[in-house]
């Protein structure tokens, strides 16, 4: 009897400890998908945000039908720190590059933080499979690409 209860105590043994590396992997995955979806919903908010510019009349701060001179420092962005250009900036989701300012659309790229190796900063840059997220947006659209 005594050799049946050593058996079964190891073999439970080895049974929670599977259980807990498939519990560890499954909370990083969901922490990784967390992550892509408030990097998705941010720029969502940027592409709201930069639409609101484009509308709203160079007299009052706008962008006056164009994108031309669209950054982070004229549109409402929840970040911690942006660039004195204005075309960087970071929370604690990722980092976001605005690019390709012209009248009729712009490109924001984000670097999640959850597939960038280091602390997220302006100088930080997703290495891990490349993976980003980018928005073309136009007056009326918003076009996501992600690359992961």
């Amino acid at each position: 009897m005594g050799q049946q209860q050593l058996l079964l105590v190891i073999l439970v043994t080895i049974i929670v400890g599977i259980a807990t590396v498939v519990a560890i992997n499954t909370f990083s995955s969901s922490a990784d998908s967390a992550n892509l979806d408030a990097v998705r919903n941010d720029i969502a908010s940027i592409a709201a945000s930069a639409q609101g510019y484009y509308i709203k009349p160079t007299m009052l701060g706008g962008g006056g039908n164009s994108f031309a001179s669209v950054t982070f420092n004229n549109i409402a962005f929840a970040a911690d720190t942006i660039d004195a250009a204005g075309t960087n900036a970071f929370n604690a989701n990722g980092r976001y590059v605005i690019s390709g300012q012209a009248a009729g659309q712009f490109t924001v790229t984000a670097h999640p933080a959850s597939r960038t190796v280091g602390d997220v900063s302006l100088t930080s840059t997703a290495t891990l499979g490349a993976t980003t997220i980018a928005a073309t947006v136009s007056p009326g659209n918003t076009a996501f690409t992600d690359n992961n």
